[in-house]
């Protein structure tokens, strides 16, 4: 379904550098995914309304508030964990 030479041509417009090897499996498992693709679009869908979500949530919205805080120390009285007048979380990169 997708040639080697598709997928050299979009690894060149991508700048990716890939050998014959990687192009080739690669060429492969896209087909793979597609072929999948093809099989998930023979199901017949009428008269199914499509969903946002698979279940009834209710959106709650609340109104937005800004809040004059006096000091940084009354805005840390609302954080879990504080270093000096600075909110602490967890590390995003490991």
């Amino acid at each position: 379904m997708i040639s080697e030479d598709e997928v050299a041509r979009v690894a060149h417009l991508a700048r990716l550098s890939l050998s014959a090897e990687e192009t080739k499996k690669l060429a492969a498992q896209l087909s793979s995914v597609l072929g999948a693709f093809e099989h998930v679009s023979k199901v017949k869908t009428d008269g199914v309304e499509p969903l946002v979500t698979p279940t009834d949530i209710k959106p709650f919205w609340r109104e937005d508030k800004a809040e004059n805080w006096e000091s940084a120390e009354t805005a840390m009285k609302n954080a879990p964990e504080a270093v000096g007048n600075l909110f602490k979380v967890p590390p995003v990169v490991g």
